[in-house]
């Protein structure tokens, strides 16, 4: 889809990866506009575009479960929609994907494209062309997407629960995770900032920062206090169900822009790693920079082209799922 008429519409264990070479805006048999004239007459991305929007209209939150899933997916097995398979014990049940959200919308996508031009799109396309639909309507720049990838068929919960980092994962170690999928640091940082620009936090996941941080029975000296005596507020010392913004920056919390990195600069970091990114010598610089700088809007959509090439299937690897949720029977 061309970017004129988009405007018009106004981040354990390391597994091994493939990875293939970029050449001539492709990566492997990857390319932007991979589906141009495969879908009869229809435009896939344009299709995609107008269901994510209308959801997007509804909900806000819709570019936080995207960038969600688009990580958590691509960071098991790859950029396959394994993510997307129902089963017992299929990286759905996995708890860190315990409140991943977005799975109706990508099943809304597909269907209208199954209707269309049956067996032509994957899963694992509609998760990056959809995810990029909502970094642009939350106020991030456009990129462009490489397409061409086909869907996994397996999905194992343990992969989940094994590689994908935690809020107390410290920064070298996240690094090191990073790296093992041909992602660089600042990559790291951009992909953690980008999807806690928009992010909402459930207050388990950091009530050790509030209340006993490393069992010392003290708050986590970093914080800012201000921000401490908030976050108590909405997240007291018995536990709640309660969300924060992971973005506190007044006002930025919806929006894709370098708010998030403003924040923890000031202290005002609610995870562990969130703030850890800030001093650690690894990564200061570049939140310093982000910070400071345009550089989050020029560069998180390629950082986002990054993420969506670590290990895809092309060519005749995996399948096209006739459903995202389940693996074609032949």
């Amino acid at each position: 889809m061309a970017r004129s008429r988009a405007t018009s519409s106004s981040m354990a264990l390391a597994i091994a990866l493939l990875f293939m070479t970029f050449v001539d805006q492709s990566y492997g048999q990857m390319k932007v506009g991979f589906y141009n004239g495969k879908c009869g007459n229809n435009d896939v991305e344009q299709i995609i575009f107008d269901i994510v929007k209308t959801t997007f209209q509804r909900d806000r939150k819709t570019v936080a479960a995207l960038l969600r899933l688009q990580f958590h997916d691509c960071f098991v097995r790859g950029c396959d929609a394994s993510i997307l398979l129902d089963g017992g014990s299929t990286e759905k049940t996995a708890g860190p994907n315990g409140s991943v959200r977005g799975y109706t919308l990508i099943d809304t996508c597909k269907g209208s494209l199954e209707r269309r031009c049956p067996g032509i799109v994957s899963c694992a396309d509609i998760i990056a062309i959809a995810t990029r639909v909502s970094v642009f309507l939350a106020g991030g720049k456009w990129y462009n997407v490489e397409t061409g990838r086909r869907d996994g068929t397996i999905s194992r919960a343990s992969e989940a629960n094994s590689n994908l980092p935690g809020p107390t994962t410290p920064v070298n170690v996240a690094v090191q995770l990073f790296a093992s999928r041909n992602l660089t640091t600042e990559d790291f940082v951009l992909l953690l900032g980008g999807g806690h620009t928009v992010g909402f936090l459930h207050c388990s996941f950091f009530l050790d920062r509030l209340y006993n941080f490393r069992n010392t029975g003290r708050a986590d000296p970093t914080m800012n206090l201000s921000t401490l005596s908030s976050l108590r507020r909405t997240c007291p010392r018995t536990g709640s169900n309660n969300v924060v913004a992971a973005d506190q920056t007044t006002g930025s919390s919806l929006t894709v822009d370098n708010g998030f990195y403003k924040a923890i600069k000031g202290g005002k970091g609610v995870l562990q790693i969130d703030q850890q990114i800030s001093s650690d010598p690894l990564t200061r610089n570049i939140v310093t920079r982000l910070a400071s700088t345009n550089d989050f809007a020029n560069k998180f959509g390629p950082a986002m082209v990054n993420l969506g090439r670590v290990g895809v299937l092309t060519g005749k690897q995996g399948q096209i799922r006739k459903s995202c949720r389940i693996v074609n029977s032949n």
